[in-house]
């Protein structure tokens, strides 16, 4: 682990000198990275190059070992925590970020960055699980098939900020290995552009379960909206997203994971209905410090999906929890 002491006379510029502390080296080469790559968006163009070196960067954390920790020696409630982390109704904060890459569409790749709080609070002897999926996204042009925009609009490619979800997972469960939410879900018409969002209102019920028997754990999340107010000229919501989550897990903090979303237009014609992704990836829970972090690598083939939705997806993610 990386002291005070290090981190203060930590010189990203310097040479990377043998016998460097590898925590330190890492850092060092993470921040030359950061420094040389401003917040610029990343455009359909080079949407390949960052992708190749944001799995490059992944597969340096994932082999590198938790800092400061060892697996034989984590306390219980640290162990805990990676078991809790899946389940969409504990009360655990944390926030997400998510980006996703598809390919195959008629009119090119888009990319999504979802960022994903989740802030849990205690309503009597209920837990309200608040979480909220605020999306930045570029479109070549007309998207379907995707959760982000349940109604797409012609065009000839925009960036900007999506239609903003929220739902709030309501569990008076207590049971580490079975639990349960339910509660609203709300998209509001946040988007910059006609391409991002659906221009309405919608809102419908959300539900979740979460059952854990090792090494398998198992997560089922659904949610239904339909517009009720917005732009008039605009088509109706009507969208159903189901996501069921399977995790194996490997040992030392890896897994297997599927997490499929499913959507369905039912105001679409049957065959531009249902998008059906099947796929997966590795999983890795680990600590940087005393930080713990999830981080994810997977990829999706849609055997069935509408007109203008891509053939396959790839999937980074990476969340901070914040146990309290």
């Amino acid at each position: 682990m990386v002291s005070n002491r290090s981190w203060k006379k930590l010189n990203p510029d310097s040479q990377i000198e043998r016998g460097t502390n590898p925590s330190e080296c890492i850092l060092m080469v993470a921040i030359r990275y950061l420094r040389g790559k401003r917040m610029v968006w990343i455009s359909r163009k080079n949407c390949l190059m960052r992708a190749g070196k944001l799995l490059s960067l992944f597969l340096v954390i994932i082999a590198a070992p938790a800092w400061g920790q060892e697996d034989n020696k984590r306390p219980t409630a640290k162990e805990m925590l990676s078991i809790r982390a899946p389940n969409p109704a504990a009360y655990l904060h944390s926030v997400a970020f998510k980006n996703t890459i598809d390919f195959g569409a008629p009119n090119d790749s888009a990319y999504f960055l979802n960022i994903i709080p989740i802030i849990p609070m205690r309503v009597g002897s209920w837990d309200v699980v608040n979480r909220t999926v605020i999306p930045l996204i570029d479109v070549p042009g007309f998207r379907s098939g995707s959760p982000e925009i349940p109604v797409g609009s012609l065009g000839d490619g925009a960036f900007g900020l999506g239609d903003i979800n929220y739902t709030a997972y309501m569990s008076p469960s207590k049971d580490e290995t079975v639990d349960w939410g339910i509660g609203p879900s709300i998209n509001f018409p946040t988007a910059t552009d006609d391409q991002l969002g659906s221009g309405k209102w919608s809102a419908g019920p959300a539900a979740a379960l979460f059952n854990i028997r090792p090494p398998w754990v198992t997560v089922l999340q659904a949610r239904q909206l339909w517009s009720f107010a917005g732009d008039t000229e605009r088509p109706d919501v009507n969208q159903l997203v189901v996501q069921p989550t399977i995790i194996y897990s490997l040992g030392n903090n890896w897994a297997l994971v599927s997490d499929m979303v499913i959507t369905a237009n039912w105001d679409a014609t049957a065959d531009n209905r249902w998008t059906v992704p099947v796929g997966g990836g590795i999983n890795r829970f680990l600590y940087i410090g005393n930080q713990p972090i999830i981080l994810r690598l997977d990829a999706y083939y849609n055997v069935e999906k509408p007109a203008f939705a891509p053939d396959w997806s790839a999937n980074f993610l990476i969340r901070f929890l914040m146990p309290r």
